[in-house]
């Protein structure tokens, strides 16, 4: 029984250093967290967010925004593996974004500070809804 779980312990590190090595392949040659693309507003009263990825975390780590209006937030081409699995739990949000294209919106209708994460909790990020 022991090769077995010798066996499945190889596969899991073998897939976790192939999400690490292909997962960013796609950020070489890009400027993460363009600050031009961070907190803009889109037409109406949209709060439009841009997350990328640094140092294995999203970029910006924390987010501000307004109470009461609607919020879009991105995951740029950057972004891979688990880390397009967007979770906010406190605001009951949880959506994969394949594409840069995809998005999540939502009105934030309680301010405070709230945990934004991958789904497996190894990106982390803090909106704080003023």
């Amino acid at each position: 029984m022991k090769p077995v779980y010798y066996i499945i312990l190889t596969a899991l590190i073998v897939a976790i250093a192939a999400f690490f090595i292909f997962g960013n392949i796609k950020a070489v040659g890009k400027t993460i967290g363009d600050s031009s693309s961070v907190g803009e507003k889109d037409s109406g009263n949209i709060q439009k967010i841009v997350l990328s990825m640094k140092n294995y975390n999203y970029y910006p780590n924390t987010i501000t925004v307004k109470s009461g209006q609607p919020v879009r937030i991105y995951l740029d081409s950057s972004v891979g593996g688990c880390y397009r699995s967007f979770t906010i739990r406190d605001f009951k949000i949880t959506k994969y974004l394949k594409t840069p294209d995809d998005y999540i919106e939502f009105t934030p209708n309680k301010k405070g500070s709230f945990r934004f994460a991958c789904a497996m909790g190894m990106g982390t990020g803090t909106l704080i809804v003023e």
